[in-house]
């Protein structure tokens, strides 16, 4: 039992009417591709005057030619040295960041080192 009197309950809306105001859906279907451009196929682009297809997930060279088996081979055996050539580029960056570390470390050291002659020197005088 409330308190105060009656508990706040306000009326329930209606459900709305889920009319389109779009006459698209009464088209027919070839209609609707025409207008809406509805009729696509898969992505196409064209590289270096060749065209390439997307097609379940890779992309595949439509003109069929261009690129013959043995440059592909090298292409791929480039794109595997180019890969190597970067790992090996990375790692030579890792150690040159380590020793400037080190480096960096030592020459902190030996300022303090410095500072704490001078301070003793300081002292004896």
């Amino acid at each position: 039992m409330p308190l105060f009197g009656n508990t706040f309950s306000p009326k329930k809306t209606p459900p709305r009417k889920s009319a389109s105001l779009s006459s698209l859906h009464t088209l027919d279907r070839s209609t609707r591709e025409i207008e809406l451009g509805l009729e696509y196929g898969p992505p196409v682009m064209n590289i270096g005057g060749q065209s390439w297809k997307f097609e379940e997930g890779q992309w595949s060279s439509e003109s069929g030619g261009n690129a013959s088996g043995r440059e592909l081979q090298r292409l791929k055996k480039r794109n595997v040295q180019l890969e190597e050539e970067n790992n090996l580029l990375k790692l030579k960056i890792e150690i040159l960041l380590d020793m400037l570390t080190e480096t960096t470390v030592e020459y902190h050291l030996m300022e303090k080192e410095v500072e704490d002659i001078k301070i003793q020197h300081r002292r004896k005088k």
